[in-house]
C-alpha cells in the first residue's frame, strides 16, 4: 500500500508540473481502488517550419534560371549581387525559407527582379503540413530588404481545397483593399475574429531591422487572458463558448500571396528595376496539432505528423471513435470545467451510457418500438437513415472510402434535374437519366443527341443523318441548305412543276396560254389594215 500510495503521488506530481491540458488520463484511488481519471488533453506547442512543405508559384518566379544581377534598395545602383540557381553559392531556393542558419551566414529564397515592370511581379508561397493544427503563439516571416508593400496572408481548413483571408497588408490599405487600416489592439472580445488590414508591417522605413511581418496571436489571446497571458482560463472558457473562436486559429495549410514589393518609400523608379523583388529567410509558425483534446503527443509517422489518440478515439486528428467504442455520437472534449476539462470518452457499444443501440455516431438519442421489439436510432444526422443510422438519405450514396461512422459517409447524388428521371442514384453513385441522356450525373448525352437544357435527338450529324443536296450541319440541331432545296434535310427541291430553278417559264405552256394566245393573234390580224 505504501508503494501504491508514493506512486500516486509522484503521478499526481507529474500532473501538476506538466501544465493545464498535458495529461490525458491519471491513476487515482478509490474505494474500489486505483482507477484511471480521464481527462481534456492537448499537445505541447511547437515550431511548425520543421515539419511544413513548400511550394512557390508561378513557375519561374524563383531567381536563377537564368542567372541574374539585383541591386539593393540601401544601394540601389551598386548592382553588384548575383542568382544563379546552378551554383550553391549564388542559389536562392524556397527551402531556405525553413532551414536553420548557422554561422550568422543568412540564408533566403529569392524571387526575380521586376524587370517585366508594369506587369505585376506576384508570388504565391504555399505551407502545407496535411494536418488540422491551431496557432499558439505569433506567425512571423523575415523578410530580407524590404517588406511588400501589399501582400495577403491565406489560410485553408481543408488542406488547400477552399481559402480564406487570414489578414491583408499594404502600405495604404484604402487604396490597395479598400479596407480601413486596424491594429489588432483596436479589436474587443466580440470582434476578435475580424480579418483586418494593418499598415503597420509595409510601410518603408529606411532600417535593415524592420524585417519582420507578423499575424498576431498574443495580442488577440491578450483580449481574453491578459497583457502577460496569466489567465488562460478565461481564454478557454471563450474558446468553448464564443462561437468560431477556435475555429479561426485552425488551419491544415497558409498561403501568403505577396502582390507589390518594397519601393523603399517611392514610387516605381523604373530606369533601374533590378531593385525591385522579394527575398524571405525565415518562416515560423508556432502551433499544436489539433487533437480535438484527445491526445497529448503528437508524432512524425511515415512523413505526417498524427495525434496519438486517447478516449476510445482514432483518426489523423482524433476525430471519431474507434470501432466497437461508438454507443454516442464522437464529441471533441473540452475545456470546461477547468482545470481539467471534459474528455467526452467514446464508450463502448453496449455500455449503460450507450443506451444499447449503436448508431455509427450518427445519433445520440434511441427509441423503443413496443410493436416491433426493437430499438432504433432516432433523427439520424449526416445524411444518414436506418434503425442504426447504417443506410444514405435517398439523394445521397454510400462513401465507399469512408466508415460507417465518418461524417462524410453519404456523398449527395447532384443528378442533373435536366438529364436525370429523378434525384436518387444507385449505390456507386450513378443516375437514373432519361433518353438520350448519360454520365453518371447525367450530365452528358448520348451520340446522335445534343444537349440543350436536356438531351434532344439530333436534326442533323456528320455520321448518320446528313444533309443533303449540298446542305451543312449547324450545331446538330438544323441543316443549312442551299437556295434552291429546303426540308429537314435539304431533302426537297424548291423547283416547282413547270418552273425551272431560276423561276424562268417553261417551254411547255398550258392549254388555256395556248388559246389566248392564238385569239390574240385572230383579233390583231382582223384590225390590221390591209
Amino acid at each position: 500500500m505504501l508503494i501504491q500510495a508514493v506512486l500516486l503521488l509522484l503521478l499526481h506530481c507529474l500532473a501538476s508540473t506538466l501544465g493545464q491540458y498535458e495529461l490525458c488520463k491519471s491513476l487515482v484511488s478509490t474505494d474500489e481502488g486505483s482507477v484511471w481519471e480521464h481527462y481534456a488533453c492537448q499537445p505541447k506547442p511547437a515550431s511548425m517550419k520543421d515539419y511544413m512543405r513548400i511550394k512557390v508559384d508561378p513557375p519561374g518566379i524563383t531567381c536563377g534560371n537564368p542567372p541574374e544581377r539585383f541591386c539593393t534598395l540601401e544601394n540601389p545602383y551598386l548592382c553588384s549581387d548575383e542568382c544563379d540557381a546552378s551554383n550553391p553559392d549564388l542559389a536562392h531556393p524556397p527551402q531556405l525559407m525553413q532551414d536553420r542558419e548557422r554561422n550568422g551566414l543568412i540564408t533566403y529564397w529569392q524571387t526575380v527582379t521586376w524587370r517585366r515592370h508594369p506587369e505585376p511581379l506576384l508570388a504565391n508561397i504555399t505551407l502545407s503540413w496535411n494536418k488540422s493544427l491551431e496557432l499558439t503563439d505569433d506567425i512571423q516571416i523575415t523578410f530580407e530588404y524590404g517588406r511588400p508593400t501589399i501582400m495577403v496572408l491565406d489560410k485553408s481548413m481543408d488542406h488547400g481545397r477552399s481559402w480564406q483571408p487570414y489578414q491583408f497588408y499594404a502600405d495604404d490599405c484604402l487604396d490597395a483593399f479598400n479596407m480601413p487600416p486596424k491594429r489588432v489592439r483596436d479589436l474587443s472580445p466580440a470582434n476578435i475574429t475580424r480579418v483586418i488590414c494593418t499598415e503597420q508591417y509595409s510601410r518603408w522605413v529606411g532600417s535593415k531591422n524592420d524585417k519582420n511581418v507578423k499575424f498576431e496571436v498574443r495580442a488577440r489571446f491578450a483580449v481574453f487572458a491578459g497583457p502577460r497571458l496569466q489567465n488562460m482560463d478565461s481564454l478557454y472558457t471563450r474558446m468553448e463558448s464564443m462561437k468560431g473562436l477556435r475555429d479561426f486559429f485552425t488551419f491544415t495549410n497558409l498561403r501568403l500571396r505577396l502582390l507589390k514589393p518594397a519601393l523603399g518609400g517611392t514610387y516605381v523608379q523604373r530606369d533601374n528595376l533590378l531593385k525591385y523583388f522579394y527575398a524571405i529567410s525565415n518562416i515560423e509558425v508556432p502551433a499544436r496539432c489539433k487533437c480535438n483534446l484527445h491526445a497529448s503527443q503528437c508524432l512524425l509517422i511515415d512523413g505526417n505528423l498524427q495525434c496519438q489518440c486517447e478516449h476510445n478515439t482514432t483518426g489523423q486528428d482524433c476525430q471519431r471513435c474507434k470501432k466497437g467504442f461508438k454507443a454516442k455520437s464522437w464529441k471533441a472534449g473540452s475545456y470546461l470545467p477547468a482545470p481539467n476539462g471534459t474528455p467526452n470518452t467514446c464508450t463502448i457499444a453496449g455500455s449503460p451510457s450507450g443506451s444499447n443501440c449503436e448508431c455509427y455516431g450518427h445519433s445520440n438519442r434511441c427509441s423503443y418500438i413496443d410493436y416491433l421489439n426493437i430499438v432504433t436510432c432516432v433523427s439520424c444526422k449526416h445524411n444518414t437513415r436506418g434503425q442504426n443510422c447504417q443506410h444514405c438519405r435517398l439523394g445521397y450514396f454510400r462513401n465507399a472510402s469512408a466508415e460507417l461512422d465518418d461524417e462524410n459517409v453519404c456523398i449527395e447524388c447532384n443528378c442533373n434535374q435536366m438529364g436525370s428521371v429523378h434525384d436518387r442514384c444507385n449505390g456507386t453513385g450513378f443516375c437514373q437519366c432519361k433518353d438520350g441522356a448519360t454520365g453518371a450525373k447525367c450530365d452528358d448525352c448520348l451520340p446522335g443527341f445534343y444537349w440543350k437544357q436536356g438531351c434532344y435527338s439530333n436534326i442533323c450529324d456528320e455520321e448518320m443523318l446528313l444533309c443533303q443536296n449540298g446542305g451543312t450541319c449547324y450545331q446538330n440541331q438544323k441543316c443549312i441548305c442551299p437556295p434552291e432545296f429546303k426540308g429537314v434535310l435539304c431533302q426537297q427541291s424548291r423547283c416547282e412543276a413547270g418552273k425551272d430553278c431560276n423561276g424562268a417559264s417553261s417551254p411547255h405552256l398550258s392549254t388555256a396560254t395556248l388559246l389566248l394566245c392564238t385569239l390574240l393573234s385572230y383579233l390583231l390580224a382582223t384590225l390590221t389594215p390591209h
